[in-house]
This record gives structure tokens, C-alpha cells and sequence, in this order.
């Protein structure tokens, strides 16, 4: 499961990604407003984080169906946060203006995707299995699934011990989308479930133990992914994918068990609008 190596582009994006950690370079983490890239958000923030590297993360609040990397955030958020590298989870295999604007202002982006590209990729350092001329075998990761090798990369060069134990989040994104259960996928499903049994995520605990979720299997993995699930509003904005990147990553267990009941409380105002 760690044959990360394989990953066409993962090499140069660990090139890359260890000048700006020993530079401390402004890193962006760039994701989607779904589980899928809540947790991916999450897991290379927590990495990276571990690694004291300066990092923050950007995830778009209103839906924009033709492309969640654009180039309105890249000039009116990422440019303001002075980012010298952008690093996508499961966006950007078909964004060539948005590449182009960030070498433009001096950003580069390194593009963790799963989609198939359209035709041709942008002139950037792009990890995706599905991108011409990757040798890597398992071709159904999601999101998170390429953003854990890219963990796996970082983990190996920096010497951070048990890696693994991040599948909690991977196994909670893989859970909320529809790739196949096979492979990998299965593989990391079935760890991330005995990772979970022992997590030390303050959040993934405190979620837990709020809705009394005990007992961990393929289920509860579900029951998870619907809870920190962001909602859209009337009028297509995302809410809470924010709040939940901040329950997955803070390290401090008063403010985990405080959004987590957040959360709930706005899962229940939502249950109870339905009813009306």
C-alpha cells in the first residue's frame, strides 16, 4: 500500500514540497467543500502542520460547478495570503488558466487529483493516477486516497513514524464517496476502522462520543461522513466545511468536543426545518 513511488509527479512534488517546509514557504492546501476534501484538507494540513511548516488552507464557500480551483479565488484569497505553493486535493487535473495565473503571480501548484483528465494535463506537477503515463496499478483513489500517498511521501523523507495512523480521516472520506470498495480502497477502509478504534483525533472523538458511536465498522464509517457532512443553503453556499477542517485538525479537546456539538446542533435545526 506505501509503493507511493509509483505515482508519476510525486517525486517532484516532494521536491518541491521540502523547499518551501525548509524554507517555510506559505503553502496553501486548496480542496473541496465534501468529505472527500474536508479529510484531504485535513490530513495534509496535519502533516504539514507536524512539520512546522507554515501552512493554511482554502476551501471555496459557493458552489461553482465548472471548476472548484478558479481563478477568482486564486486572485482575491490565495494571492492575499501571500502563497508561493498551492497544493490541490481532488481539483485542478483540468484547470490550465488557473496554472497559468498562478505562474503568472509567482505561485506554483502542485495538483493532487483523481478525475480523468480531459485531454492533455496543466504544465504543473500533477499526481493522478488516471493521468497519461502513470504506472501506478490501483487506478479508483479518491481525494484522500492520493492525498495519503502524498502524506506517505512526506512521512518517509521526514522519518514521521506511523503514518497510518491518519486512515481514521482517509477511511472516513473514502466512506462518503462512491468509489469501489476494492483494492486499496478496501485495504484502507479495513485499517482506517482499526485506527479509528484507537484514534487520538480530539475531533473524530468528540464526534463520537456526542453521537454515541461505539462501535466501529463500515457503518459507523457512514454514520461519520453524514454527520460532518457540509449542508448547502438556499442559495448554494457551503456551510461549516471550515468548521469541520478546524474539528478534524485542532489539538485541543475543549474546542473539538465544542464544535462537535456545534454540528449536531445544526443537524438537528436542519432535521427539524424538514419537519416543518
Amino acid at each position: 500500500m506505501n509503493n507511493w513511488n509509483l505515482l508519476k509527479g510525486i517525486n517532484d512534488a516532494l521536491d518541491r514540497i521540502i523547499r518551501a517546509v525548509n524554507k517555510r514557504e506559505k503553502i496553501v492546501i486548496y480542496g473541496s467543500y465534501n468529505v472527500d476534501g474536508i479529510t484531504s484538507v485535513s490530513l495534509l494540513i496535519l502533516i504539514l502542520k507536524y512539520l512546522n511548516a507554515d501552512v493554511e488552507y482554502y476551501i471555496p464557500d459557493r458552489i461553482n460547478e465548472q471548476n472548484i480551483f478558479n481563478s477568482a479565488a486564486i486572485e482575491n484569497h490565495i494571492k492575499l495570503l501571500g502563497a508561493s505553493l498551492i497544493i490541490t486535493v481532488g481539483c485542478g487535473t483540468n484547470s490550465f488558466e488557473e496554472v497559468q495565473l498562478c505562474k503568472k503571480l509567482g505561485i506554483d501548484v502542485i495538483i493532487t487529483d483523481y478525475q480523468k483528465p480531459k485531454s492533455t494535463i496543466p504544465e504543473t506537477i500533477v499526481i493522478n493516477p488516471k493521468q497519461e503515463g502513470c504506472i501506478y496499478p490501483f487506478k479508483e483513489l479518491n481525494a484522500v486516497g492520493v492525498a495519503f500517498k502524498l502524506a506517505c511521501a512526506i512521512a518517509e523523507h521526514y522519518h514521521v513514524q506511523c503514518i497510518e495512523k491518519y486512515l481514521d480521516l482517509v477511511a472516513i472520506g473514502i466512506a462518503s464517496s462512491n468509489v469501489s470498495l476494492v483494492g486499496e480502497n478496501e485495504l484502507m477502509i479495513e485499517k482506517g476502522i482499526y485506527y479509528l478504534t484507537y484514534t487520538n483525533n480530539y475531533g473524530i472523538k468528540a464526534i463520537m462520543k456526542i453521537n454515541n458511536i461505539t462501535k466501529i465498522n463500515y457503518s459507523a464509517l457512514r454514520k461519520l461522513a453524514n454527520i460532518v457532512m457540509p449542508k448547502i443553503n438556499a442559495v448554494g453556499r457551503m456551510d461549516d466545511a471550515r468548521i469541520v477542517v478546524e474539528l478534524f485538525t485542532t489539538l485541543d479537546n475543549g474546542r473539538a468536543e465544542q464544535i462537535a456539538k456545534y454540528i449536531n446542533k445544526t443537524i438537528q435545526y436542519d432535521a427539524e426545518k424538514i419537519n416543518l
